[in-house]
């Protein structure tokens, strides 16, 4: 009976040995398929490029303000976690950041702005562009602040820079070596085009060092550029002297439309999709305050010429405007309008010495007696008199919820768009938004 057992054992054995080695020989002689990456497209590519607004200079401590917004709340939730407040890593979004302080990489997150505690529109704008393709994506990102497009970022084809004669005439009348200042114009012309132009072409050469995770024989499409830039030349009366007159701008159109060219030309790319960030600080001019209103027709002019290569026959499809006014924050703005008011009134009364008048403002308009005067001289003495009397007049200003926003919305000045991240995230989505697409890249 145990030899049969041993005999029926043996036969199982033999019978798996057999079945193995069967199976053994099908995978080495049948022809299996070889992974194919027909299905998986290629990396798409964004180029931001820009000067100080580009950059970002919306401090992060202004991300909960954005929280506060229920227009804005969905977008901020993306980019900070709303119950610790540390900022969220975009894991299938990378950048590479090419600014004054050299290159910085990584997964795309807060810190990419103009320094470590701030953000620029690169952040929206990746999360809303990889969301809208619904891939990962590489961005590409060269600005540095107080940069030019008439002289910074001219392009080959655009030319020399020309002076015009009214310039000339000015510096010959101050005694100027005109020549000097034409080889100086000659050396600074074009050098931020060219350090865009390579950094890019130093990227797409190793695409690995920037995305670890990118697939080089599915490859890459440059799929976009963002164009943010001009508080250099609307402010440059040398270079654009009849700013306020109509076409007083032509040449910044004329000098932007060389760039589209040249940009396209260098990157071989002849249908680059192209975004141009039409500036927009202030909102839109017909909502500008009393104070602001006597910058309404050069502000209007400057836009007017931004936008203009949008509707260029030669453009017509992939080169598109984007008004970035329509991201500005009208409430926060009139809440810091009001706060300067109380701080320009302190600052005059005090030069008056009629700080007085404030203090008896604060007490409901009971005359000052030997206490109020007692303690202003310990204020006045310890230096923080100012600051005392800006509290109790806000405090009559403001509601809470209206404090709470002054407080954490502004973290710069208006020409950098109060470095609100609730306005430059905005800025971004939209331009995510308005890159036009090919059909082939619409999900």
């Amino acid at each position: 009976m145990h030899q049969n057992l041993n005999r029926s054992t043996d036969r199982k054995l033999v019978r798996h040995l057999l079945v193995g080695l069967w199976l053994i020989l099908i995978f080495i002689l049948v022809p299996w398929p070889t992974p194919s990456f027909a299905d998986e497209p290629p990396l798409k590519v964004f180029i931001l490029v820009g000067q100080s607004n580009m950059q970002g200079h919306a401090d992060v401590k202004t991300l909960p303000h954005m929280a506060m917004s229920p227009e804005h709340a969905e977008l901020c939730a993306k980019i900070m976690d709303m119950e610790t407040g540390e900022p969220n890593v975009i894991d299938d979004v990378w950048i590479s950041y090419l600014s004054s302080n050299g290159e910085k990489t990584g997964p795309l997150t807060t810190g990419f702005g103009a320094n470590e505690k701030k953000i620029g529109p690169e952040l929206a704008f990746g999360i809303s562009m990889s969301e809208r393709l619904k891939q990962p994506i590489l961005i590409i990102k060269t600005a540095w602040g107080g940069k030019s497009i008439n002289t910074d970022f001219r392009s080959p084809s655009a030319g020399p820079y020309e002076f015009n004669e009214q310039t000339l005439a000015q510096y010959r009348k101050q005694n100027k070596d005109i020549d000097k200042i034409r080889q100086e114009k000659e050396a600074a012309t074009g050098q931020f085009y060219k350090k865009t132009i390579e950094h890019i072409q130093s990227v797409l050469a190793d695409i690995k060092r920037v995305y670890p995770d990118y697939n080089p024989k599915v490859g890459y499409q440059l799929s976009g550029v963002v164009w943010f830039q001009g508080w250099n030349d609307m402010v440059d009366r040398g270079t654009y002297p009849k700013r306020d007159t109509n076409g007083g701008y032509d040449a910044y159109s004329d000098v932007l439309s060389h760039f589209i060219r040249d940009i396209r030309k260098d990157l071989n790319a002849p249908n680059l999709p192209f975004v141009i960030g039409v500036l927009g600080v202030g909102g839109p001019v017909d909502k500008y305050t009393e104070k602001e209103k006597r910058y309404q027709k050069v502000h209007q002019n400057f836009r007017d010429a931004m936008a203009a290569p949008a509707s260029n026959p030669e453009f017509q499809g992939n080169v598109v405007a984007v008004k970035t006014e329509e991201a500005w924050d009208l409430e926060l703005a009139a809440l810091i309008e009001r706060d300067d008011e109380i701080r320009n009134r302190i600052k005059r009364l005090k030069k008056e010495d009629r700080l007085n008048e404030i203090i008896q403002e604060l007490k409901g308009g009971e005359a000052l007696n030997d206490e109020d005067r007692e303690m202003m001289a310990k204020l006045k003495k310890e230096g923080k008199i100012d600051k005392v009397l800006l509290q109790g007049l806000r405090a009559r200003s403001f509601t809470p919820d209206e404090f709470a926003i002054l407080e954490i919305g502004k973290s710069n000045a208006a020409y950098h768009y109060l470095g609100s991240a609730k306005i430059l995230s905005g800025i971004g989505a939209a331009f995510a938004e308005a890159v036009p697409l090919n059909k082939e890249e619409r999900p």
